[in-house]
């Protein structure tokens, strides 16, 4: 098939990628034409594992290719994705749905015959209808656009495994389905021949989907972190009361991991917009709790600060601290709502001086975070600090022998905000270790 993706960030440029790779004629479209330009060069603008092997692949065949014009998207093939960011609003919780808004106006302006345009950004409940009437009011083909739903699921850092071999496919479509249906079956054939579950359903439930689900797993990340609260207080082991949690096959073990909470550009302002859209629709009260999910993320950071400030004394006023991480999480340079920067942050407010170490995020949080200090080596960061941070889980920080690092600092002292250290070799090697939800 020829078909199109509209907005190339993560999801855009990584779906795009991946259709691609499952034989389709693809031109993606972004309107920031640097990214465009990074783009056909067989690059992304940003790190995602396995992305750019694709992109380089696929471009240099000449299957991807990358456009800031609306009418050449529009003129290519017959299917276009939507896969725009819907942020935060500035001033509230609910989504910015102007960016999502703008692209299809742009577009319905050059699409002159029949269509399906499917949706993939995340937003409010209801916003189906919209985008139909507005790509009907504003097109030369009129009624023979057909609007569909399909909602990603991806994890950043296996956004390609997830595209490619997801755990589930859900298409949206309005009570005539008509012949959108069989358009995305076509699309996704590869997907679904390979066994993937497959659910047709109608587009408010579609909608729904995405934002249900991160709110979900939202709550069960904090429901664990409300445990380690409860069991720092008894002196009991928050790692191994998941474990016994994890085996409850109504439970399981993925998400029930303790430490700094949530971040990124996803569960939070799905978390957030999930309440505002209940909150319009009247149902508010329903979803009480995850006003406190929310707020039981936020003091996972608190507690961080507050376990950093005895640490040091009572004050970190004047300290140095060294800060493993700064994406959200491992596997991306992402650091959008990064607990591990807000941490940093607050120290640096408190009088630290704050240094950060990252494998693939330092340029991202320098923009963001230019108080903070920086160092790409995170055993050269640690030189002569008096608390050591370990707030993002990447996998070579785990691997760092603690012995010599303790030579190199003021005061041998670490906080695992993950934990993913090996605890008692840290205290072997003369270390005093705080893990969030540990004795």
């Amino acid at each position: 098939m020829k078909l199109t993706v509209v907005g190339c960030g993560y999801l855009g440029a990584t779906h795009a990628a991946c259709m691609a790779e499952l034989g389709h004629e693809v031109l993606g479209m972004d309107s920031d034409m640097d990214k465009v330009a990074v783009l056909n060069s067989g690059r992304a603008p940003f790190f995602e594992r396995d992305l750019d092997d694709l992109l380089a692949e696929h471009t240099r065949s000449g299957r991807l290719r990358f456009t800031g014009s609306y009418a050449e998207a529009a003129a290519f093939g017959d299917l276009h994705f939507i896969g725009v960011g819907t942020p935060q609003q500035p001033d509230g919780h609910a989504y910015d749905l102007t960016p999502l808004f703008s692209a299809i106006r742009q577009l319905a302006a050059h699409v002159s015959g029949p269509a399906v345009v499917a949706v993939k950004s995340t937003v409010p409940v209801g916003t189906a209808p919209r985008v139909r009437d507005l790509l009907r009011d504003l097109s030369p083909a009129g009624e023979a656009i057909e609007v569909a739903w399909n909602p990603e699921f991806l994890r950043e850092s296996h956004a390609v495994e997830d595209t490619l071999r997801p755990d589930r496919l859900v298409l949206g479509f309005d009570a005539e389905r008509s012949w959108a249906e069989a358009v995305l079956r076509q699309c996704f054939t590869k997907i679904i021949e390979a066994g993937t579950p497959t659910i047709v359903t109608d587009w408010a439930t579609a909608e729904l989907a995405k934002a249900s689900a991160n709110a979900f797993l939202a709550t069960k990340i904090s429901f664990v972190n409300a445990m380690a609260e409860v069991c720092e207080a008894a002196g009991a082991d928050v790692g191994r009361l998941a474990d016994i949690l994890g085996q409850d096959v109504r439970i399981g073990r993925p998400g029930l991991s303790p430490g700094l909470g949530f971040g990124g550009g996803c569960l939070p302002k799905d978390l957030r917009s999930f309440v505002a859209r209940a909150d319009e629709l009247g149902v508010g009260r329903s979803l009480t709790i995850l006003r406190e999910v929310d707020a039981i993320n936020g003091r996972c950071r608190e507690r961080l600060v507050t376990l950093a400030r005895e640490l040091c004394g009572g004050t970190v006023d004047g300290k140095r601290i060294t800060v493993w991480g700064a994406a959200f999480k491992p596997g991306t340079d992402d650091i959008r709502d990064s607990p591990a920067l807000a941490v940093a942050q607050k120290l640096h407010e408190l009088g630290a001086t704050v240094t950060v170490s990252d494998p693939k995020a330092l340029d991202s949080a320098r923009k963001l975070h230019p108080a903070l200090d920086y160092a790409d080596d995170p055993i050269a960061a640690a030189q002569d600090a008096d608390l050591l941070l370990h707030l993002t889980e990447w996998p070579q920080f785990a691997h760092i022998d603690p012995r010599p690092l303790a030579s190199r600092v003021t005061s041998s002292k670490v906080i695992d905000g993950r934990g993913t250290l090996d605890a008692d070799d840290w205290r072997a090697a003369g270390w005093t270790v705080r893990t969030l939800g540990r004795p």
